[in-house]
């Protein structure tokens, strides 16, 4: 048995899977922003009530592991710096002793989905994949081998730093023309802003200031002619990521997961048709671009699966 725990801005989900990554249980809290001690004890508290829900003595987990957004010092099992969770230097692997004594792994939130649907989602029938999240930024996870590379010093698959457009829009990190910058959501909808405080017509405009991105794709799905604008130069934003991650990985796969990716065949079909004119390819296989399949289940079953 595994446990795998999603540290969120907003709920601590925890799930008890097997060794192969099925669910068997789950359970989520309210995350106890600023409070340390008050999170690590949740997160115990949650691992003993799935075992007691399952029958399942703690003795019998082999592993838990954690999914947490921000800097962390893996071999330490430490958060260094948690901006979303409003703590810093938070140190996990004690938190569950002596109940549990197996080791207890922690890494990146999106290295965990991207562990998640290569285990048991979209790539469990490869063994190389690239995980791309496209939501209020972009996060993303490397698969190699069936192991996630994290690079010299465990912080490699920041996929939504890869630079398109040299001097382009400003990004959070703080450099420019980062592919986050053109293909988050947040970005989607700071275009569809833009162009509306510029006077563009559209539908959109009865919603202008509160908009989100399901509202833009509904637009496209109406015809609306800004909206669509958008969503096409969205997709050659887009596509210009992923032909540079595909020259460079050829993986098996890419999946894209978050909340466009929602979207489905509507944006996987212009996504295929922008990037396959753009990358190597050979007779006999080539990358898929296919969307996840376990939703927000794919961080739970990652962070087991460490």
């Amino acid at each position: 048995m595994r446990i795998g725990i999603d540290l969120g801005g907003t709920s601590v989900k925890a799930a008890l899977c097997s060794e192969s990554g099925a669910i068997l249980r789950k359970q989520a809290v309210p995350t106890k922003i600023g409070d340390a001690d008050g999170l690590r004890g949740d997160m115990k508290q949650l691992a003993l009530d799935l075992c007691a829900a399952q029958g399942v003595s703690p003795d019998e987990v082999s592993s838990i592991g954690i999914g947490v957004p921000g800097s962390l010092d893996k071999k330490g099992c430490r958060l260094i710096f948690g901006t979303n969770l409003g703590m810093n230097d938070v140190e996990f692997a004690r938190a569950f002793q002596p109940e549990f004594g197996c080791a207890v792994q922690l890494d990146n939130d999106a290295n965990c989905a991207a562990l998640g649907e290569a285990t048991a989602g979209a790539a469990s029938h490869v063994q190389n994949m690239i995980m791309i999240t496209l939501g209020t930024g972009v996060g993303g996870g490397i698969v190699i081998n069936g192991k996630l590379y994290t690079g010299c010093n465990d912080i490699a698959g920041e996929l939504g730093h890869m630079v398109i457009r040299q001097g382009g829009e400003a990004c959070n990190c703080g450099r420019r023309g980062c592919l986050e910058a053109y293909a988050s959501a947040s970005h989607f909808v700071k275009f569809a802003e833009r162009a509306l405080a510029e006077g563009r017509e559209s539908m959109l405009a009865s919603d202008r200031g509160h908009l989100n991105a399901k509202m833009i794709c509904d637009a496209v799905d109406a015809g609306d002619p800004l909206a669509t604008e958008l969503f096409e130069e969205y997709c050659r934003n887009l596509s210009c990521g992923l032909a540079n991650f595909i020259n460079i990985f050829q993986p098996d796969c890419v999946v894209l997961g978050g909340g466009l990716a929602g979207y489905g065949e509507k944006l996987l079909e212009p996504l295929r048709r922008l990037t396959i004119p753009e990358i190597f390819r050979c007779e006999t296989k080539n990358t898929e671009i296919v969307t996840a399949t376990l939703g927000n289940d794919a961080g739970l079953i990652g962070a087991a699966m460490l």
